[in-house]
């Protein structure tokens, strides 16, 4: 069973050193300067986020005057 699990950890990090991180390889590069790239995709995945959440927010507010209105047009 260890054997197993030094197997997949082995597999895993072998996995992990083919992947392209979203920082700086360079080592000059220090400070936030070196995660410039996470930086502005997280900034664009905060700003798409509240984009979509205001959207969705608008609809369905559109959508329950709506029903009210009919509701009460109904009654």
């Amino acid at each position: 069973m260890f054997r197993k699990i030094s197997q997949y950890i082995a597999a895993v990090k072998g996995e992990l050193k083919k992947c392209s991180w979203p920082w700086e390889s360079d080592p000059k590069v220090t400070g936030f300067k070196k995660y410039r790239e996470l930086s502005g995709s997280t900034l664009v995945v905060l700003i798409a986020m509240v984009l979509l959440g205001a959207y969705v927010a608008f609809f369905d507010y559109v959508l329950a005057a709506v029903v009210n209105r009919v509701i009460v047009l109904l009654s």
